[in-house]
């Protein structure tokens, strides 16, 4: 019998107040000045001595001892150092998301309660230096934010990696500020690595599990990323397979049952997380593919299936996204 074809088509986965006035009556008399200020609020001139004493002259701040400077910089220290830490153990696209939003908080809180008190005198360019690589960093956090919202950057290597070079600067003002009076400016705790771009060999299995059938499945990926293809069947995953862009696989042995066939595209395959840590993308087909082994007194008849993970004209099996969460890793 003919073997039945699965092609999909990949969906891609956004008063002003005018008064009336009327003319003064003439004046009769005294002296031909008038006193208050400009803007007719009253009140009494800059410089008046009746006036506010304080007006024109901003109030000096008294430099902190280096014990209460060690104190203001120890109340921010374990909320930077644990948004750092934590944003580097973020697992999956969801909370790794999260975890940048909180680190982007606590380093741009920090460097504005920091930049409002006053150090002691002799570590004042340290001081300045520690806060200014603070708002770099924290900024660099709101511009990796919408990369990972993007699904550019999905993994937390690739944070880190993307973040590399205000990471860096963030530690060297730290060990400045530490080296000056051993203050409590260690907040990086975490190593960045530079950007990578790891593949499995085509045809290679992430995970596995017996494959004693007659059925086969091929993937064809003719895109321009790599993918992963994982088939699940009831609540647990049979098999998943790395399939390089631009070739072909053909799983063997894929046992009886129904199917439901996702994958997941991207760049740098990331082992330790088992996903992609770039520009990755999480879909599955709509509808299962169904594996059947017919047996007859004279022949045995089995379902072979082919996917196409690329667009081509007369696809016929549609696709949906999936939330990263969902995906099973």
């Amino acid at each position: 019998m003919a073997s039945p074809r699965l092609i999909s088509c990949v969906l891609a986965l956004a008063t002003v107040t005018l008064a009336a006035c009327s003319s003064p009556p003439p004046l009769t008399g005294g002296e031909p000045k008038v006193s208050g200020v400009a803007d007719g609020k009253g009140g009494a001139p800059a410089g008046d001595p009746g006036g506010d004493p304080t007006s024109g002259s901003s109030p000096s701040v008294s430099a902190l001892t280096p014990e209460a400077y060690k104190g203001e910089l120890d109340n921010r220290h374990k909320a930077m150092t644990g948004a750092i830490s934590g944003l580097a153990g973020a697992r999956g696209v969801q909370a790794l998301n999260q975890r940048v939003d909180k680190a982007e908080q606590a380093l741009s809180g920090a460097a504005d309660a920091l930049s409002a008190i006053a150090p002691p005198a002799e570590i004042r360019a340290q001081h300045d230096a520690y806060v200014t690589s603070l708002r770099d960093f924290a900024t660099e956090l709101g511009s990796t934010a919408g990369k990972v919202g993007s699904r550019e950057l999905c993994t937390s290597s690739a944070v880190l990696s993307d973040l590399n070079t205000k990471l860096t600067a963030l530690n060297k003002a730290g060990e400045a500020l530490q080296s000056a009076g051993d203050y409590p400016a260690d907040v990086v705790t975490v190593k960045a690595g530079g950007k990578q771009n790891r593949r499995l060999k085509n045809g290679a299995f992430v995970r596995r599990t017996s494959l004693g059938g007659r059925s086969s499945l091929e993937v064809d990926n003719g895109g321009t990323r790599d993918a992963v293809v994982t088939a699940v069947r009831g609540g647990g995953k049979t098999f998943s397979v790395y399939v390089r862009k631009k070739t072909k696989f053909k799983v063997r042995g894929v046992p009886d049952g129904s199917y439901k066939i996702y994958f997941t595209h991207g760049v740098d395959w990331d082992g330790k997380s088992r996903s992609f840590s770039r520009q990755c993308s999480f879909e599955r087909f709509q509808k299962s593919v169904k594996f059947k082994t017919t047996v007859t007194a004279t022949q045995i008849l089995w379902h072979d299936w082919r996917v196409t993970l690329h667009a081509i004209s007369g696809g016929n099996a549609r696709t949906a996204p999936v939330n990263p969460e969902d995906f099973p890793s």
